[in-house]
């Protein structure tokens, strides 16, 4: 066996970080004072009339303490009560002087401590600005981001102190901005000018409240006495809105990519039955509510049979509403839409048929009611960017995944015998028969392909949506109009079109209303059809069979 040593250069970078550690945890205890939490510090805290005790509180945080920090959390559960003049906390079962720190029988005449709702924003307000000084430094930087929201009852002296202390770049930043939002109540006119310039690097609604809050007037005067401090908070205040109006348009946007990759998802499959047999198929939204309930049916299946990994139940769901969507789509083929090739009014019908037989089977083995599926912890919560903008994770997988199945049916139909077979049936039917393409076991080929993507696109609605026999009806639509927008048989016509209709969409309906937004779209979709019949992108061929 080889015993390998690091080298003296790594050794020496270990030491040097290790020192620096040592020496920053140092200084954080020096920079605080020498204080206990005393017995009457803590039954001043615990009762009286609630001014009293918040301005108990106040005194006692002008030391930072482990133990009052301990001791406030104790007030926040619910877990302290005064015997006479003692103060006892409650650990598991048992009841703990607090001075002396053993266990006590409490008497008949011991009285929990009630807290108003005041006194507990006070308290936590307090004991946030406590975890000011804790040696991790994410636990700092949430202390800092809890206080940010209402600066107003924080301790000026506590996040100077902290100022002095902190050795993080990030949470140093918030700090600033902490202390800024607190000066600007000061009463010297040279604090607020100086904290309201300083604000105008703020990204926080939050300050943006407390500076508004600044020009407004009580009694006929404002609130802020000093005109050149009022200019300064005017200006401060275009800043942040600039800022923060950035944070809604990227929203915005984002909003409107999530809805065009769930549109796409839900339409690339009717791009290519509708594109290739010419069959318009009203039963498209049932196969993705049957792809949802699929990915309902694995999670209750590994909840069941697998509950250590059931948090992956999600990724055996992808192919399995493949799968199961796809053959009952070769089925419905194989039965039903074979024998109307070339009749479209019967096959509507018999395809809207087709969709009624399929919610009520669904009705008739889950129920009519809403079913649940949940997101997997690894898709929950979001990714803060800006102050106004967090990116849910759970649309962010589906963006992605919408963008690997897009590139897994561009591959398909442009790098396959499959696909060249599908592409040779679209651009001219009768010459690709006469080749010798057996061109109906294409059309029920593609006819499963297309309704298994559905199915994968119910199975990424499932994330975001309600489960219901009913989701799919509210698809069908805006199906067909990506479809016919993009153009019959165009990969890039339907994603564009998808792409574009999610943000429009989302642009109107923040200016007319979800209703307006719609009958707006479908407006504009119906004039450039008018222009141009075959959409965004023609399709190629020598002759299209209609």
């Amino acid at each position: 066996m080889t015993i390998s040593f690091p080298s003296p250069k790594a050794v020496t970078a270990r030491l040097r970080a290790a020192a620096a550690g040592l020496l920053g945890a140092a200084m954080l205890l020096l920079a605080l004072p020498a204080h206990a939490l005393t017995a009457q510090e803590a039954l001043a805290i615990a009762s009286g009339d609630t001014d009293s005790r918040i301005a108990a509180l106040q005194k006692a945080t002008a030391h930072p303490d482990p133990q009052l920090a301990g001791f406030i959390g104790k007030l926040l559960d619910d877990a302290v009560q005064i015997d006479g003049t003692m103060v006892q906390v409650q650990r598991g079962d048992d009841w703990v002087d607090l001075a002396t720190g053993k266990v006590v029988t409490p008497s008949d005449n011991a009285q929990g401590v009630v807290n108003n709702n005041y006194m507990r924003k006070e308290l936590a307000s307090a004991r946030a600005a406590l975890d000011l000084f804790a040696p991790d430094a994410a636990q700092r930087l949430k202390a800092v981001q809890r206080l940010q929201s209402d600066p107003t009852g924080v301790d000026r002296a506590l996040v100077e102190q902290a100022l002095k202390t902190e050795t993080d770049p990030e949470v140093l930043r918030r700090l600033q901005l902490l202390h800024a939002a607190i000066l600007l109540t000061s009463r010297n006119p040279g604090d607020r000018l100086a904290a309201a310039k300083e604000l105008a690097a703020s990204n926080y609604p939050a300050v943006r409240t407390l500076l508004l809050s600044r020009l407004d007037k009580a009694g006929g005067q404002y609130v802020e006495p000093s005109p050149l401090v009022r200019t300064q908070i005017a200006a401060s205040l275009s800043a942040i809105d600039s800022r923060l109006a950035w944070g809604e348009r990227l929203g915005t946007l984002f909003s409107g990519i999530s809805l065009g990759s769930i549109l796409l998802l839900a339409a690339l499959g009717l791009a290519v039955t509708y594109g290739l047999m010419g069959v318009i198929n009203m039963a498209q939204g049932e196969f993705i509510m049957i792809g949802a309930y699929a990915t309902y049916v694995m999670q209750g299946l590994f909840q069941k049979y697998l509950p250590g990994v059931e948090n992956y139940a999600l990724v055996a769901a992808v192919p399995f509403s493949f799968i199961v969507a796809g053959g009952i789509g070769v089925v419905v083929e194989r039965t039903v839409i074979r024998r109307l090739y070339g009749r479209p009014l019967e096959t509507l019908l018999a395809t809207w048929g087709i969709s009624l037989v399929l919610i009520q089977a669904v009705r008739s083995l889950f129920g009519p009611q809403n079913v649940q599926v949940d997101n997997p912890p690894w898709m929950s919560g979001g990714l803060h960017l800006l102050a106004n903008l967090t990116l849910p994770y759970n649309r962010m997988v589906i963006v992605v995944f919408t963008a690997v199945v897009l590139a897994g049916m561009w591959l398909l139909i442009s790098r396959t015998r499959f696909g060249l077979f599908v592409r040779a049936v679209t651009q001219n039917r009768p010459m690709a028969s006469c080749v010798g393409v057996r061109t109906a076991r294409v059309d029920m080929l593609a006819f499963g392909l297309g309704t298994g993507i559905a199915g994968l696109a119910g199975c990424a609605l499932s994330q975001i949506a309600n489960v219901s026999p009913e989701m799919g009806t509210q698809y069908i639509v805006d199906c067909f109009m990506v479809v016919v927008l993009g153009g019959v048989g165009q990969l890039t016509g339907t994603v564009a079109a998808a792409t574009g209709l999610g943000v429009v969409n989302t642009l109107l309906e923040g200016v007319a209303g979800a209703v307006l937004a719609k009958i707006a779209v479908l407006v504009a979709i119906i004039l450039f059809i008018q222009k141009r019949p075959q959409g965004m992108f023609a399709l190629k061929g020598r002759s299209v069979d209609a």
